[in-house]
């Protein structure tokens, strides 16, 4: 799917089958991208001020919204980052009211930071305090585990003692016959 609307968003989340647990919102921060890139030309004055309102609260709702699913969903909320001429890392939004009065950062337990060396892509799960980073201490054993959001997936079910996906739960049987009708057999 594809949508830049957050009610939108929210109520395709809340219509998907019962089976589905796992949901990626990839790129999150391009939300507010579209909405300022539509709004930003026509808005002059106190107007302005209206429009980062709207970006913070659209966010804001975002993640409560997602906060409102049961407790077996997991969402992952992909942003993009930028590094101040200081060294901090943090997440890439619009406005000032979601960087210094609600930060996203704090209404989410866990931000693991994707990055690459040496031609391996990884995800960090511990600040190395210039970061965003964060996880609860005993989830992953190591700073560095592999770019593998399945095994992130299956580590965060195992640490909140969260039911497994069932590997053959009519969405992927769905998903298989759908490949299968359309000639990509894997």
């Amino acid at each position: 799917m594809k949508a830049d609307d957050v009610n939108v968003i929210l109520n395709a989340i809340k219509k998907l089958p019962p089976t589905v647990k796992t949901i990626a919102i990839d790129d999150c921060g391009y939300i507010m991208t579209h909405y300022f890139m539509k709004n930003h030309r026509n808005m002059k004055g106190n107007a302005q001020f209206d429009m980062y309102n709207q970006m913070a609260d659209d966010m804001c709702s975002l993640v409560n919204g997602i906060k409102e699913l049961p407790e077996d969903y997991i969402v992952y909320m992909m942003f993009h980052e930028e590094t101040s001429d200081y060294g901090d890392t943090k997440l890439l939004t619009i406005g000032k009211l979601l960087d210094q009065k609600a930060p996203l950062i704090g209404m989410v337990t866990i931000a693991l930071r994707c990055m690459s060396a040496g031609g391996r892509h990884f995800f960090r799960t511990v600040t190395d305090g210039s970061d965003i980073t964060k996880a609860p201490e005993e989830m992953f054993t190591t700073e560095e585990i592999e770019n593998d959001l399945k095994a992130v997936d299956s580590a965060i079910r195992e640490y909140y003692n969260i039911p497994t996906i069932e590997k053959n739960s009519p969405v992927e049987t769905k998903t298989k016959k759908t490949k299968e009708k359309e000639g990509k057999t894997t």
